[in-house]
């Protein structure tokens, strides 16, 4: 679990290293095109090995949980205590994803479609499905994702007068649906409507119309759907099954999960789409989830190839540290770099100097949290 937490922090820290810098010098590359690609977030459908880092993240919230509940437990924690501490974290994660969000602007950026905000939210209602029976909990998964669904299906589309340059939305935007999935198009959704009215609660520098990339607050409903998918992982992994039994329920989630998610997206009801996260991205997403926990199960519980996956352990075991570090000082180290080698340093490397200085404050990044790891120092929330 931590091998595979780590490793999609990993994904998530090495947007310094730049991939699209370094294929608009090589633009013959088909190498760093491939590479670019999966280190970007698809423009609306669609599946990139970067947009399975925050499902992934969240997913591992959820696998998670049944460990945590069995340790506070164990210390004979009442149910009224472990309620009021999983409140305090979810409080602590959306003010520490708003905070992460407002670092040099000019007043509080209230925003809540981040990872941490988004997991703050869902995080109480997640907690409470795990104390409940299984059978309660796959009902709850799928009144989210069919509730959710239906919510959107029955919010009226936009009318022939309305303006999509107006929310950001080109008017020849390719990706532009008809039918039951208009209902999910662009900034003109229920989601859109819901953040036009509900963000403009806030203290604002000017009046809110739209999220450029067309991100939402109620996407931590289906959030919680990706949460309670990792629920079920977690129970299964905590039951003692047979490796055997357990990999066969893994894999048998995951292909399930992605023919669902498919099928929905190719038939229009409910399209694959990470920026509002649709029923169809939870499944779909979940699906690589399950696959991605099989592959780190495997290698590391079944096989015991453990060296390989240490560094990326030594980032899983502080997932926070590294998320707030990124979010904070990348540009520092690298400016600091600078100062102290020349700052020309990076540029010897020509087309792979992206490259080279986000690689050398990644690797100053791992080294601190290589250190937190020799002193026991674990950032918790």
């Amino acid at each position: 679990m931590d091998a595979y937490r780590g490793f999609v922090m990993f994904l998530m820290a090495a947007e310094i290293l730049h991939y699209g810098r370094i294929s608009e010098a090589l633009p013959e590359s088909a190498f760093w095109r491939f590479m670019d690609h999966h280190q970007s977030h698809v423009e609306w459908f669609g599946c990139t090995l970067h947009d399975l880092i925050q499902p992934s993240f969240s997913f591992l919230v959820g696998v998670a949980l049944p460990y945590s509940i069995a340790s506070q437990q164990a210390k004979e924690k009442s149910f009224s205590q472990l309620f009021a501490k999983t409140l305090r974290r979810s409080l602590i994660l959306i003010l520490l994803g708003i905070f992460l969000r407002s670092v040099g602007r000019e007043q509080i950026n209230f925003t809540f479609e981040d990872t941490l905000t988004q997991i703050g939210l869902g995080y109480p209602f997640l907690f409470l499905l795990g104390f409940r029976p299984t059978r309660t909990v796959w009902i709850a998964l799928g009144a989210i994702l069919v509730g959710y669904w239906l919510a959107f299906v029955l919010y009226p589309l936009p009318g022939p007068g309305f303006s999509y340059e107006a929310v950001g939305v080109p008017a020849d935007w390719p990706y532009h649906k008809t039918g039951i999935a208009a209902h999910f198009n662009k900034n003109s959704n229920l989601a859109w409507a819901f953040d036009t009215w509900f963000l403009n609660l806030f203290p604002r520098a000017k009046t809110f119309l739209f999220n450029g990339g067309g991100y939402a607050t109620l996407s931590f409903i289906p959030t919680l759907g990706t949460m309670v998918l990792g629920l079920q992982a977690g129970r299964w992994l905590r039951a003692g099954l047979p490796y055997t039994e357990l990999l066969k329920r893994f894999l048998i989630a995951g292909a399930i999960g992605l023919a669902a998610g498919w099928l929905l997206t190719i038939t229009g009801i409910s399209p694959s789409i990470k920026r509002i996260w649709t029923p169809g991205w939870v499944l779909f997403s979940g699906g690589w989830c399950f696959f991605l926990l099989s592959f780190f199960y495997y290698i590391i519980d079944v096989r015991q190839w453990r060296g390989w996956a240490f560094p990326f352990v030594v980032i899983g075991m502080n997932s926070i540290a590294i998320y707030c570090l990124v979010h904070l000082i990348d540009h520092f180290i690298i400016n600091f770099l600078k100062t102290i080698l020349g700052q020309h340093v990076f540029e010897q490397f020509g087309p792979y100097e992206p490259l080279a200085s986000g690689g050398a404050a990644l690797l100053i990044f791992w080294l601190i949290l290589y250190w937190m790891y020799k002193k026991k120092i674990f950032i918790r929330v």
